[in-house]
């Protein structure tokens, strides 16, 4: 028996998440490739050998020949084609975020404990890195005792769009940094801060913010946009004991005229690249067994997000710390 996937978005992150089912996932079949652009659903299925192609995602998600579904199309579709596929009965991987609207996370939410079963695993890859999950281990095993801070910093050479704003930054960069860090520390927020220094040259410049846990835990996050020199994913887990740093993956460093040089990706996929793999075998598990995988992110985690990401925006406005305010979490999702 295979499982056979549909990908929904044939763009970059579409196109990476159709390869991964082509070539790294095995037992998975890539069904179709859907794009509202019918040439690049088409360009990325003849790449990959994939089945069919189509323009029209709720017809797909129907489709008898469709076992699973991977959301990878503009976020404001996530929440409806999630819908979508609980109504069918199929299990979806949806991209980050769920929605950045936190009352459509809860209809999502309210939809798959109606069906009594989950069926979206949300697309928070992090947790599947090597290096989050060294620290994590690191914090439970008691090497560093207690958990006390945790500094983080993302940096991409320049925003991805023309129109990026200070506040996207917060709603669309940070809610990795919001995730990663709830699911190391196991913890969840109840105020943030949030601060846009000046002098970025007419550029949408860095936000920081100040993000405090349940257990009184602070967690500050650099989100800059357009740092200019590359891809940069940084982070360190402080406790009253010891210190853990993510260690970035480099292959080679070249010495030469007097300087040591290494080099920095553009962009997320060669350090997350391994990640993403982890975790689309983790939801072909899923999709095989209805297990809900041990560490992958849930609808629950798509609102926490969606709630402190809210919250931020509103500090970054307002000048002065934001409540993080979350319904109680229900039993479905414990």
């Amino acid at each position: 028996m295979t499982t056979r996937i549909a990908v929904i978005g044939a763009g970059l992150m579409g196109a990476d998440h159709a390869k991964i089912v082509a070539e790294d996932l095995s037992g998975a079949t890539l069904q179709v490739v859907c794009d509202m652009d019918e040439g690049r659903a088409r360009k990325v299925a003849d790449s990959l050998g994939a089945a069919d192609v189509a323009t029209d995602p709720e017809g797909v998600i129907a489709r008898s020949d469709v076992d699973a579904v991977i959301v990878a199309s503009p976020d404001f579709t996530h929440a409806p084609l999630s819908l979508a596929c609980i109504r069918a009965g199929k299990k979806v991987l949806c991209e980050k975020p769920l929605s950045q609207s936190s009352a459509e996370c809860l209809q999502v939410m309210e939809a798959e404990q109606a069906a009594g079963e989950k069926f979206v695993q949300l697309g928070f890859m992090r947790r599947y890195d090597q290096s989050y999950a060294e620290m994590k281990q690191a914090l439970l095993a008691g090497t560093l005792g207690q958990a006390i801070m945790m500094h983080n910093f993302h940096r991409n050479v320049e925003t991805p769009a023309t129109d990026f704003t200070a506040d996207m930054a917060i709603t669309n960069s940070a809610p990795h940094e919001f995730d990663v860090a709830r699911f190391v520390l196991g913890t969840e927020y109840v105020g943030i801060s949030a601060f846009a220094p000046k002098g970025a040259g007419g550029k949408v410049g860095p936000v920081f913010m100040v993000v405090e846990t349940t257990a009184g835990q602070l967690v500050n996050i650099e989100i800059n946009n357009n740092a200019s020199y590359g891809y940069d994913v940084r982070a360190e887990l402080v406790g009253e004991k010891a210190a853990i740093s993510l260690a970035d993956p480099v292959h080679s460093r070249l010495d030469i005229a007097l300087t040591s040089r290494t080099h920095y990706a553009p962009d997320w996929r060669p350090r997350y690249g391994e990640a993403y793999r982890r975790q689309n075998r983790d939801f072909l598990k899923f999709v095989e067994t209805g297990l809900f995988p041990e560490i992958a992110s849930s609808c629950w985690d798509g609102y926490a997000a969606a709630v402190v990401a809210t919250a931020g925006v509103a500090a970054l406005k307002a000048g002065h710390r934001a409540p993080v305010q979350m319904i109680a979490k229900p039993e479905f999702y414990a």
